[in-house]
């Protein structure tokens, strides 16, 4: 189920923009898709966002506004996100292996409603877990995987952020931190272990919402929705699959928020095997790049990984 971007006498030479959300069936379900580019001969971007569960078609104008002249960018909310979960609920119970199927789903989709013979693949945070899976089965599908802040031995991961915290809450003498981060199991096993790690790195990152009184009953309701299949998903260590990959693969990681954990995903890529690889620092940022630093994003993409790839 699609709508045509584009009649079907129109030649390869032709340009024409495109601005447009559409529904398509995906999984057996409606899924939304947003695309946006100034020429339709340009090759696909497709965006894969984190949480899981988090659109990032709210707020992603702000980092493809370059991107768009060079790509057709795609940001797809996921089942159970955003617009697609307002079209319909997943009838299926949320897993990792249904995500990673519809990932898979919508990439070939892409390639054959577009007629293009590759596309490339850009995942946040947790959407790592649906990019890598592409990149590891169908690399003939992709002209290269962009990581950015991606998950890849979360049981460390969390060991080096409590310890991070615990230290802090110490040291800013913070009795309230240092009670509800002594309840915190490493590896996380509960949905309280999760929210209190992360309402405090919140609170550490300066994330001013996370003092709000309304900041646990709405991360709850993720945690109700979500947690079961956050947790499957990130128990298998990266450094524990496959070393090889048949596609070029690059990563974004920021380090501006001082975390050692940021150097796991620099040791994955010192470890994989790739016909094309680098690594990029964002220095003024943290986990969140899209925010802090979008035109590096988008140069980045644009200056150095396009002209080397396509």
């Amino acid at each position: 189920m699609y709508f045509a971007f584009f009649t079907a006498n129109a030649q390869p030479q032709d340009i024409e923009a495109i601005h447009k959300q559409e529904q398509v069936l995906i999984g057996g379900i409606l899924q939304t898709i947003d695309i946006k580019g100034s020429d339709i001969n340009n090759p696909i971007l497709l965006f894969l966002h984190g949480g899981p569960g988090t659109s990032l078609i709210p707020v992603s104008e702000s980092f493809t506004q370059n991107l768009q002249k060079h790509f057709l960018v795609v940001q797809w909310d996921q089942r159970q996100t955003g617009s697609t979960l307002i079209a319909n609920v997943s009838p299926e119970p949320l897993t990792t292996a249904l995500l990673q199927s519809d990932a898979h789903e919508m990439v070939s989709y892409l390639l054959k409603n577009f007629n293009k013979p590759k596309l490339y693949l850009a995942s946040h945070s947790w959407g790592s877990i649906l990019g890598f899976d592409i990149a590891s089965k169908n690399p003939e599908q992709l002209y290269a995987y962009i990581c950015i802040s991606g998950l890849i031995d979360q049981d460390k991961n969390a060991r080096l952020t409590i310890d991070m915290l615990n230290n802090w809450a110490k040291e800013n003498a913070n009795a309230e931190a240092q009670e509800e981060l002594s309840h915190v199991k490493v590896p996380y096993k509960t949905p309280d272990d999760l929210f209190y790690a992360q309402k405090w790195l919140f609170i550490h990152n300066g994330v001013e919402f996370a003092k709000e009184d309304n900041f646990k009953p709405t991360y709850y309701r993720w945690l109700d929705v979500w947690f079961p299949t956050w947790l499957a998903s990130v128990q298998n260590n990266r450094f524990n699959q496959q070393q090889e990959f048949h596609c070029p693969i690059y990563f974004f990681e920021g380090n501006g928020d001082q975390q050692q954990s940021h150097y796991i995903v620099e040791d994955y890529y010192n470890w994989i095997k790739a016909p094309k690889k680098d690594f990029f620092w964002f220095t003024n940022s943290g986990h969140t790049i899209f925010n802090t630093e979008p035109d590096k994003i988008q140069s980045t993409l644009i200056e150095r990984i396009l002209p080397e790839t396509n």
